[in-house]
């Protein structure tokens, strides 16, 4: 396996972001980020993180499904092409740094200001939590922004609904910058490392959709709520889901909404512009032209994403797959715990938490 170069040998810009292990990944997840990691990996020194811990703020119970949903998520990346040869894969239950810097970003947060998340509220609310969750729910929050600046990143490519998370972390590293760091709090996020801070101001970097709506033309897609196309879907099950996309158009001869569901998935899926224009054209004119003609289209070019990716998925199955994700991870154990160490060590030193190493 290839050597990555060491925390600070590197010109390169870093980036950071990941995911929490919930079961197998889909099409939304493609679009929203996967898409954008595998293609800036020659760009950017990239890490990328399995939220293992995070899975137990509602499954703590369920030892074995994160256990399980670990191994499924990164066999997921892999077969996507995040490419271990080029990137580091962070599980985020083997490096001890994340949890420390949890406790001093939580010192920076008032708990009504994580409270106000909206990612937050609206996962209380779709997770039916009520007054019942654990105090680690609302901590995971921090935890989110110490998965980040631990790796000091440039660049968090995520989803749309995670940029109240990216806008919370910049907002703890400034307050860092300026409490243990001295910079003047009307300095320029951009300028914070210049001005003597030691955190990066993260941006945030949507993918080119920004949230895909499920097959059920109505919630964004999620395994929780059936309503998902996964990487590992056979072209019968695409074709079967894709027939399930809701318009509530009937009549092929009457102007059609081409902001709805079903064209969503068109321009994000259909390769060729002048092809997409061509059918939103019609489809808007009402010109003899019904939803299954489009779906029909849709079908064969999301199965051509999706082909190279579930053959390179069935090579991870089973037991010889299980042990190349524990030889991945060990190794790249080795190097997050090299760039998140020297974070915390930094850390440590402008808190005035270094005293034994003291001469």
């Amino acid at each position: 396996m290839t050597q990555a170069p060491s925390p600070s040998s590197t010109t390169r810009p870093r980036i950071l972001t990941g995911d929490t292990p919930t079961g197998r990944l889909h099409i939304g997840h493609w679009v929203g980020s996967i898409e954008n990691r595998v293609r800036l990996q020659d760009e950017y020194e990239c890490y990328f993180l399995i939220a293992n811990l995070h899975a137990f703020t509602t499954r703590a119970d369920k030892p074995e499904e994160i256990e399980r949903d670990t191994y499924e998520i990164l066999k997921d990346w892999l077969a996507a092409g995040i490419d271990p040869e080029r990137s580091t894969i962070v599980l985020q239950s083997d490096v001890p740094a994340i949890t420390e810097l949890t406790w001093h970003l939580s010192m920076l947060l008032p708990f009504n200001r994580v409270m106000r998340n909206p990612t937050l509220k609206d996962e209380l609310e779709l997770k039916s939590l009520g007054d019942k969750y654990s105090f680690g729910f609302p901590l995971y929050a921090v935890g989110q922004c110490a998965d980040i600046l631990v790796f000091r990143p440039a660049l968090v490519p995520v989803g749309e609904d995670q940029l109240a998370h990216i806008e919370m972390c910049r907002e703890v590293a400034r307050r860092f910058n300026h409490t243990y760091c001295g910079v003047d709090p009307t300095t320029a996020d951009e300028d914070h490392v210049k001005a003597g801070g030691l955190l990066p101001i993260p941006e945030g970097k949507v993918g080119r959709v920004g949230r895909l709506v499920g097959v059920d033309g109505a919630a964004k897609m999620s395994k929780s709520l059936n309503n998902a196309i996964f990487l590992h879907d056979t072209a019968a099950q695409i074709k079967k889901k894709v027939a399930q996309i809701f318009t509530g158009r009937t009549d092929m001869n009457a102007p059609g909404d081409t902001s709805n569901a079903l064209f969503q998935y068109v321009r994000a899926f259909i390769s060729d512009p002048a092809r997409v224009a061509e059918l939103e054209d019609r489809y808007g004119r009402g010109d003899n032209i019904g939803d299954g003609h489009v779906k029909a289209e849709l079908v064969p070019a999301i199965d051509a994403l999706l082909a190279p990716i579930r053959e390179r998925r069935a090579q991870l199955e089973g037991a010889a797959g299980d042990a190349r994700v524990r030889e991945i991870l060990a190794e790249h154990s080795k190097r997050a715990n090299a760039v998140a160490g020297e974070t915390l060590g930094l850390v440590r030193e402008r808190m005035k938490l270094v005293f034994t190493q003291k001469k």
